[in-house]
């Protein structure tokens, strides 16, 4: 069981409190905090909507969430007493954004007014300017209360300059907490301690020993139901533009001066900075999109994209996206960074391959090529492979066979890794922003991706069959190289 440091007494408020986002990820995570030890017994969680529910009646409906959560049954039976006790911290308040101004004096009641207060914002980013506004305007925002603000953050630089900008002007940019779950994730918050607690990487983490970087993070499941949201959005949006620039961050950053919460940041929007523009030619020569068409995945007929419901037919959005980036600086010139995302793919996983370079002379008789690479694991396990050449057992011809060097976080800690959201809460209740994203950082991002998106304008996006490894465009990107993705590699 992990230990989880209690935070201090404060006043959770999530909009939103009675969806989706809230009943699968949220409460179930802070229930596991609240287990664990860390929620202060004074610390009270608000849900605000409009379902209009009385206290009793949302913590039924929360108790059964808790209940029936994967996350929260993978880490154990469910006490019934600390389920009381959590359930026991919980209100809702009926709110009407935009609306009834006297709706907002309930939840003012509710608050205390000596602690700290957190406004999370489990709703569409198009109300978070009114709600910040009538927070403002209903005189509930105080010097250390904070604002949690789920993605997407815009569809482009514009929308999410105008999203900072109304945010901005109720909640200083301190207070504001952009989450990533995928930062949350045990796998990738151990990237800082790989890459910054153990010396023996730092002198070959360059172009010098290494050949190039992979990230991927693929899915077996199509849009499903989601086909209306993911129409505005596609694979570049909804996974490149943040999950994966920002695991890119993580490999690529320079050593900060400390774990500071503003030190980390700074370094990982210099990597988004420095990152070579793809635009117009550079953009067709640099990426590969593509959309799942219908077919067999999972033993199973499946339909194609545009046959998924809440569509209306044909459809230019893609569900797989690839691309080559660049980074423009000393330690990272001339390494290509691969990044790779995809929905009905052949396995559900998410990984970053660190490829080293080729010994310069090789001795032996028959010697892979290819054979150093560094493996990151982020799900649905959660590993480090280092991948080296070993001599085979037994007398003979000296024969040598790729051999990894194994780190099982299940294995090698007895403890529960918590879930990313429990993390990412703690962190919030905490008032720690090292691991969320910062404007300049948000904005950086779109301002690299906006030019690719535009150059795909008047484009159809390649069909691939499901249950493969996405279209022949992903695999002509890398093999023109010489390269292959790493799945093939290990296929050979």
């Amino acid at each position: 069981m992990p230990h989880h440091t209690a935070s201090p007494p404060t006043d959770l408020v999530v909009f939103g409190g009675t969806g989706d986002l809230s009943m699968r990820k949220l409460l179930p995570a802070l229930f596991l905090c609240d287990r664990d030890g860390g929620l202060d017994p004074r610390t009270r969680i608000i849900a605000a909507s409009r379902d209009g529910l009385a206290d009793a009646d949302f913590r039924d409906k929360a108790a059964a969430a808790v209940q029936n959560s994967p996350a929260v049954l993978r880490a154990g039976d469910v006490d019934p007493l600390t389920l009381r006790r959590f359930t026991a911290r919980l209100h809702h308040v009926t709110v009407d954004v935009g609306g009834d101004p006297d709706s907002w004096s309930a939840l003012g009641s509710l608050l205390s007014p000596d602690r700290p207060r957190v406004f999370y914002l489990a709703l569409p980013p198009m109300l978070f300017g009114r709600i910040c506004r009538d927070l403002g305007a209903a005189g509930l925002v105080t010097d250390d209360s904070r604002v949690v603000l789920e993605k997407p953050l815009g569809r482009d630089l514009a929308s999410a300059r105008a999203i900072n900008e109304e945010v901005g002007e109720v909640f200083a940019e301190h207070q504001v907490f952009r989450i990533d779950h995928y930062l949350g994730k045990e796998t990738v918050q151990n990237l800082l301690a790989l890459r910054f607690a153990n010396m023996f990487l730092e002198p070959i983490w360059n172009s010098r020993w290494v050949d190039h970087v992979q990230i991927t993070a693929a899915e077996t499941v199509g849009v499903g139901t989601r086909r209306g949201y993911y129409d505005g959005s596609g694979a570049m949006r909804d996974m490149v533009q943040n999950h994966l620039l920002q695991l890119l961050c993580l490999i690529a950053m320079e050593p900060p001066a400390s774990f500071d919460r503003e030190a980390v940041r700074d370094e990982k929007v210099k990597v988004l900075q420095a990152l070579r523009p793809l635009a117009g030619a550079d953009a067709g020569a640099h990426t590969a999109r593509g959309q799942y068409a219908a077919g067999r995945a999972g033993g199973q007929d499946v339909p194609g994209y545009t046959d998924e419901p809440g569509g209306a037919g044909p459809s230019a959005t893609e569900t797989f996206v690839a691309l080559e980036a660049g980074i423009a600086n000393w330690r990272w010139s001339g390494v290509p960074f691969y990044l790779r995302t995809g929905k009905r793919m052949a396995r559900h996983y998410s990984e970053i391959v660190v490829q080293f370079r080729d010994v310069p002379h090789a001795i032996f008789p028959g010697q892979a090529a290819s054979a150093n690479r560094l493996v990151i694991r982020l799900q649905p396990e959660e590993t480090i492979h280092l991948h080296m050449l070993a001599k085979e057992p037994g007398a003979g011809a000296l024969r040598l066979r790729p051999a990894p060097l194994e780190l099982s976080f299940a294995d090698t800690f007895a403890e529960r890794s918590p879930d990313a959201y429990e993390r990412l809460l703690m962190d919030v209740l905490a008032g720690n922003p090292t691991l969320f994203m910062r404007r300049d950082e948000l904005e950086a991002a779109w301002r690299w991706v906006d030019p690719i998106i535009a150059a795909w304008d008047g484009t159809e996006p390649e069909p691939y069959a499901p249950g493969s490894t996405g279209p022949a465009g992903a695999h002509h990107l890398i093999g023109r190289s010489g390269r292959t993705w790493h799945e093939e590699e290990l296929n050979r």
